[in-house]
This record gives structure tokens, sequence and C-alpha cells, in this order.
């Protein structure tokens, strides 16, 4: 529980006592804590309700009591926070109406009540809110239109407003907000047309408007969300044609328009010019003609799905290049004719073809290929054609003539063509270079000045494909520099996982995953740009005596925890989920605060629900990986839990565990003391929370080695104990033998 004599800490300014296991009610005498400006009570186990005196914090500008079990509703109090900059509350079980308490916080950027049980409707004084930058609602019971006020939230940058109630059209004035990047208003009941209006949304990185009741066609303007990268519009009822200029999207990863009732043909460019599209879903429509995507066109596509369509002709046989682990589902349209070869190895081939009555080949469940007696006849006929000499000498003088002409004008042509457009590609690699949540602008030109022509004096290390570099830019920032270099960037595996690392870092955003600035595509240098990591790798950390004593008790099982919840995010709250497949500890990072960062995302992939989840290769670090991958290549998230009991281990011996993984669930185990285990160079924990802490790290770090993959828990189960559970041992640290945590008989709750 909070203790009540903080309250006489009255000249305190900031108060961050978040993610730990506080429980009990947050006491009415926090609030004379009068001249507090930051106070942070985020993922804890808190109940009750949000006390009035909270009301006299005049001075607070930041407040976040998110990720706990508050109930009940917003105090009215709460309108006296006037200075109140963030206000979090998202994840709890709050009820009621609330914004005609927030109305009159003017100065508020950051409104996050998602995940709660509010209900209502927006009232129009939520325009007052002028400086507002993020407001997330998602998740709530909230009704009644989206009012037009927003519309005068010219700052706003975030706007969820998905999964509540909420009915009626998209305001008009919405489309005013010129500076947003992320608009999600799924999962309502949302109806009428998707105006042209759209297309003003320049700056839009995210759109969903899924699962509402949006009827018309997607207007041609969303050509001009070029710099869009999520775009869902499924489950809807949008007719007519898949607009052509959605091909200027270039920078588009996620494309969903399936359950609706598009028709006509998919633009031919979809394959040539969506370079990053990783999942494609036009299924359930009545889409025609014959397929024009070529799989080989995208950098990475994991997710296919064109079925229940009206596809005609026959599969392309690009469509052999596919890698196995792609979903591809073709199920239930037209197609016809001869399965190709390079297909016929997929594990899940009768699935992903059933429905097309005219398929046929050497594949089970497809009747084989055979040929009419018509067919045999007509072409016996064709090659017992006579065809006079005179006729047929002349017949190849012209038809070479004719080839001529056309290929001296095609060559001449395309000679200009093809000089246009390497002056236009020039100027375009070097300027293909995208930055995120950076508040400024980053050019090539002065990385390369940082770093000195990427100079070995600035070189902080290598990785799995390509070395790390440091680069402090005029201004001040910091930024680290993984460039794949010239030789790497010919290798399809290198520069696959290159780009691969660009799609999964900007999808997936959290506090203990290491942030993606930016990246450059130069046709000569080809780099990512992260935050910068201070301390470097655990794995260097471990390694250092001096570092490693930085490194007590309390901040290794904070990294334990911090590797835990972004595997538990990645796992469970992305859609769809997320596994990294090369948990170890040299990628998990260390900023100057010693909080960890998983990072490299080079073979991470994500796991869809309809996908067999096969790879064609074991990837990860050599005394990482999971047992099973030994005789298995089914990617699950299991694998990734494994590794993160390895590198838990690893962090409280201060070595590698090798030696201990085999007596996971062994009879030897019981003979050694976990005392003896840990790292030598800190003196033991005595009783009391560190020494629990240790204990329970312990504990999961164990559970999570178990050589069966369902005997191992989740990592959102890992997460929540770490979270929500206040233990104590039940003997001294001292008496622990390794066979005790592994049968779980030692923590008392």
């Amino acid at each position: 529980m909070l203790p009540l004599s903080m309250a006489n800490l009255t000249q305190l300014i900031e108060l961050d006592i978040s993610i730990n296991n506080l429980r009990g009610n947050i006491p009415p005498e926090m609030g004379n804590l009068v001249n507090l400006e930051y106070f942070s009570l985020g993922s804890n186990l808190l109940n009750g309700s949000i006390p009035r005196e909270i009301g006299r914090l005049s001075m607070l500008y930041y407040l976040d009591i998110s990720i706990n079990l508050i109930s009940a509703s917003i105090p009215p109090e709460i309108r006296n926070l006037r200075s109140l900059n963030y206000l979090c509350l998202s994840n709890n079980n709050l009820s009621g109406p609330i914004f005609s308490y927030v109305a009159n916080l003017t100065n508020l950027q950051h409104l996050l009540l998602n995940s709660n049980h509010f209900y209502g409707s927006i009232a129009p004084s939520i325009g007052n809110l002028t400086n507002l930058v993020e407001l997330n609602l998602t998740g709530n019971n909230f009704t009644g239109g989206i009012p037009s006020s927003l519309g005068l939230l010219a700052n706003l940058t975030h706007l969820d407003l998905s999964a509540n109630r909420f009915v009626g059209r998209i305001p008009t004035e919405i489309w005013n907000l010129n500076g947003l990047t992320v608009l999600d208003l799924s999962c309502n009941k949302i109806y009428g047309t998707i105006p042209p209006g759209l297309g003003q949304l320049s700056t839009l990185y995210f759109l969903d408007i899924s699962s509402n009741q949006l009827v018309g066609q997607l207007p041609s303007e969303v050509g001009n969300l070029s710099i869009l990268h999520y775009l869902d519009l499924s489950q809807n009822l949008l007719n007519g044609t898949i607009p052509k200029e959605l091909e200027n999207c270039t920078r588009l990863g996620h494309l969903g328009m399936s359950d609706n009732f598009l028709s006509g043909n998919i633009p031919v460019g979809f394959s040539r010019h969506l370079f990053f599209l990783f999942y494609l879903n036009l299924g359930h429509n009545f889409i025609s003609g014959t397929i024009s995507i070529r799989p080989q066109g995208f950098v990475q596509l994991n997710y296919l799905n064109l079925s229940h369509n009206n596809f005609t002709g026959t599969i392309p046989r690009s469509f052999s290049s596919a890698d196995l682990g792609t979903t591809i589902d073709l199920s239930y349209n037209a197609l016809e004719g001869e399965i190709p070869q390079g297909l016929q190895f997929r594990n899940n081939l009768l699935q992903e073809l059933r429905g097309n009555k005219g398929l046929c080949g050497q594949v089970s469940g497809f009747p084989p290929c055979t040929y009419s007696s018509t067919t045999i006849g007509s072409t016996k006929r064709k090659r017992n054609r006579v065809v006079p000499p005179l006729v047929f000498i002349l017949l190849v003088i012209i038809i070479s003539l004719a080839f001529l002409i056309l290929g001296a004008i095609f060559f001449f042509r395309n000679k200009v063509r093809k000089d246009t457009q390497s002056e236009e590609r020039a100027i375009k690699d070097r300027n293909l270079f995208s930055v995120w949540n950076y508040d400024g602008s980053i050019v090539y030109e002065e990385i390369i000045k940082a770093t000195d022509g990427f100079d070995i004096r600035y070189c902080i290390g290598t990785g799995g494909y390509g070395s790390v570099y440091k680069a402090q830019l005029p201004g001040g920032d910091v930024f680290a520099l993984k460039k794949l270099h010239r030789l790497e960037a010919e290798e399809p595996a290198f520069d696959k996982s290159f780009k691969n690392e660009i799609r999964m870092l900007t999808y997936i955003r959290h506090r203990n995953i290491v942030k993606l600035y930016g990246f450059c595509l130069h046709n000569r240098c080809m780099f990512l740009i992260y935050e910068y990591m201070e301390k470097g790798s655990l794995f260097c950390a471990l390694r250092d005596d001096v570092e490693a004593v930085e490194l007590n008790w309390s901040r290794r099982v904070n990294i334990i925890k911090g590797i835990a919840y972004a595997l538990s995010y990645m796992h469970h709250d992305c859609d769809p989920p997320i596994v990294h497949r090369d948990i170890s500890s040299n990628n998990i990072l260390l900023n100057s605060e010693l909080e960890a960062f998983v990072s490299d995302f080079g073979t991470a992939r994500p796991l869809y629900p309809d996908s067999s989840n096969y790879q064609t290769v074991v990837v990860g670090t050599r005394g990482y990986v999971a047992p099973e991958l030994a005789y298995t290549i089914v990617v699950n998230a299991k694998s990734d839990v494994y590794s993160f009991g390895v590198v838990a281990l690893e962090t409280l011996m201060g070595r590698h565990p090798k030696e201990l993984l085999p007596l996971v669930a062994s009879a030897s185990a019981q003979n050694i003391m976990l005392n003896d285990v840990l790292d030598v160079r800190l003196q033991p924990p005595e009783r009391g929370l560190v020494a629990t802490n240790v204990v329970l790290a312990a504990t999961l770090a164990f559970a999570c080695l178990q050589s069966e993959p369902k005997s191992r828990p989740t990592m959102l189960h890992v997460s929540q104990k770490f979270l929500s559970s206040k233990y104590s041992l039940a003997k001294p640290l001292q008496k622990i033998s390794l066979s005790q945590l592994m049968n779980h008989d030692i923590l008392a709750a």
C-alpha cells in the first residue's frame, strides 16, 4: 500500500511509483502534495476510486494512473487541474461520463482513457481542448455521433475512437485535421460514404475504419496519402472498384479490404509500386479478372488472401517462388488449369486452393490434368496443315520487317525514358529517407557528415548483418546507425532481414522495444536510425566486471521484467501477434538508466491466425534456441518464451546458463542451491523484497525452460506474475534449491 507518511512530503515535485505491486486505495492524503507536478502510479494493483482530494494538486502537469484496478467514476474535482498536460487513466474499470469534467483542462495535450467502461457521448465542448495532440478512447461504451467540434483540434496527431458504439457519419471537419498521423474509427456503427476529403490527411500513417457500415466507393483521393503504412477498410459495405490511385501509397505495409462488395480487377501496379506490402487481404468480395499479383514483387509478403472472389484464368507461375511460410489463400474462385509445380510442396495447399473446380495437377485432392480428344484432334490438324512455300516466305519477310521497325522505335523511345528515369531515380534514391517520432528533419548528408562517411572511428559494434555507428548531429541529438555493408546488401538474406526490421519496427511501439527513428534506402548505402543506447548490450554489460557490479539485483530484476513486458506486448497486444525468433543477451540493449530494450528484429515475423506458420530455416542465436526447433520448423510464441528463460537466467547468473539447461526437471537439481548459481560478483540478496523478486524471476525463468512447449507459460502470464502478485519467501534464499524453484513451492502469496 501507499504509505501515509508520503503525504508529509509537501515540497515534493515529482513522484513516480509506477510498475510496482502496490495494492489498496489511493490515500486522500495525497492531496497534501500541493507542489507535485509529476505523479505516476501506473502499472500497479491499486483499487477503489480516485480521491476527490486529487483536485488540490493544482500544479500537476502529468498524471498517470493507468493499468490498475481503479473503479467508480471520475471525481468532478479533476476539472481543477488546469495545468494538466498529460492525463492517462487507461486500462482500469472506470465508468460514467467524463467530458463535462475534462473540457476545462485546456492545457491538455494527451488524453488517454482507453480500455475502461466510460459511457455517454462526446460533448461538443471537446473542441475547447485546442492543445490536444493525442486522444485515445478505444475500448469503452461511448455512444452518439462523432462531434464536428473535433475538427477544431488543429494540433491533433493521434485520434482513436475504435471499439465503441458511435453512430452516424464521419464529420467532414475531421478531414481538416491535416496533422493527423493515426486515425482509428474501427468497430463502431458509422455509416455513409468515405468523402474525398480523406485525401487532405497527407500526414496520415495509420488509418483503420474497418467493421463499420460504410457504403459507396473508396475515393481516388486516397492516393494522396503518400506516407500511409496501414490501411484497413474491411467488413464494411463498400462497392465499386479498387482505385488505381492506391498505387501511389508506396509505403503501404498492411492493406485490408476484405468482406465488402468490391468488384473489377486488381490494379496491375500493386506488385510494382507497393514495395513494402506484407499483408494484403481482398477476400470475400466480387473482384474478377486474372490474378495480377506477383509475390516476388514485394519485399516480404507474409499474408495474401484473394479467396471468395470471382478470379478466373490460371494461377501465375510466379506463385511458385513464394516463401513456404507465406499464407496464400486463393480458395473459392473460378481458377482453372494446372497447379504450378512449385506450389505442390505447400502443406496447406488443399485448403488454399479449395473451391476452384477447374484446377488440376499431381496434388492430393485435385484431379490429374488430362486433354480431351477434341483438343488432341485440333492440335493434330494444326500440325498437318501445309502452307504454300511462297506465302510462307512473304509472311516471314513482312513479320521480320515489322519487328525491325518496332524494335527501332522501342529502342530509341526506351533510351530516352531510361535516361529520364535514371535521373529521377538518382534523386529519389538520394532522398528515400523516412523519419518517425522525431522533432525535426534528418537528411542523408548530415548523417554522412556526422560519421565522416561511416568512418571506423564511429563504429561502436557489429550486428548480425551490419555495423553499428554512433552519430551526433549538429543539434546535439545522438543516434545509433546500423549500416548494411554493400556486399551484405547484395546477399538476399541480409537484404531481407534489413527490410523486415524496417517493417516490424514501424508497426510496433513499446517502452521496452528499441525505437526506430528512420531508415535510408540509398542505392549505395542502406542504414537504420535507432534511439542511442548508452550502455550497449546486456551481453557486454554482464561480461564486464565493473558494469556487472553496477547491475545490482534490483536492476537485473527490472531488466528481466522489461524484456517480459516487451514480449508480452508482441505476443498478445499486437494484431497479428509477432514473434521475435532471436531473443538473446546480445539483442537486449541498455540505456543510461540501465533499462532493457529488445532490439534486432531482422528475423521477427507476424503470426496470422489462418497460417500454418512454417519457416524454411531455423533462425536464432546458438544457446538460446528452443529445443523443439531441432525437429520442427513451426513458428510459435513458445520459442520466444524459452529464449526469454535463458536470458533471464543469464541475467541472474552473470553468465550463460549452459551447464544448468540440461538439469531442468532433473533430479540433479535437488542438490544445487540457488545461492550457488547467482552472480558471485554481487553480494547475495538478503531476505526481503529484493530477495523475493530474485526468487520470483528465477522461478519464472525455469518455468520458461520446460522442454515441452505446452508446459511453458505464456509471456502474458509471466508479465502478470511480475505485475500482479506480492509474494514472500517461505525460507531464506540461502536454503532454496533449484528443484524447489522448479516445483514452484518456495513462494507464498
